[in-house]
């Protein structure tokens, strides 16, 4: 019915620190700006609208960029962390970081529900332990 988990199911501190970097990577990630295709651009006149057009538009999506540490962090996760693990966990640990529900990965990988946490955990904490040291 629930998608909660069970009290067992508690991550230790280095899992925890592990599981936010990822799912911090995975934020950097989204808000990187679209790749642009170099080289076009249009000789036409920048378009000069009237107020009542400004207000009539669809409002365009307002997109917070990355700063540089965030996409230096991303990079750390994403090119050498997650070569720490096996291909199959670390599909599971990125869907995860991309919130997509246990349900779906379970179906996905062809595991249960305990199966899939259970090489979850096992991931971060194979990531963990090849950290040099874990921030408190």
């Amino acid at each position: 019915m629930h998608d909660h988990e069970p009290e067992e199911k508690v991550l230790s501190n280095d899992e925890s620190f592990v599981e936010d970097r990822i799912q911090s990577a995975a934020r950097t990630l989204r808000r990187l700006p679209d790749v642009k295709v170099q080289g076009y651009f249009s000789t036409w006149p920048t378009i000069i609208r009237e107020p009542m057009e400004i207000l009539q538009m669809e409002p365009e999506k307002m997109r917070v960029r990355p700063s540089q540490q965030d996409i230096t962090d991303m990079e750390e996760v994403l090119f050498i962390w997650l070569k720490w693990i096996e291909p199959e966990e670390r599909r599971l640990v990125w869907l995860r970081a991309e919130r997509v529900r246990w349900k779906l990965i379970c179906a996905r990988l062809g595991v249960g529900r305990t199966k899939a946490w259970e090489m979850y955990r096992r991931a971060l904490t194979r990531i963990a332990a090849c950290l040099p040291f874990i921030p408190e």
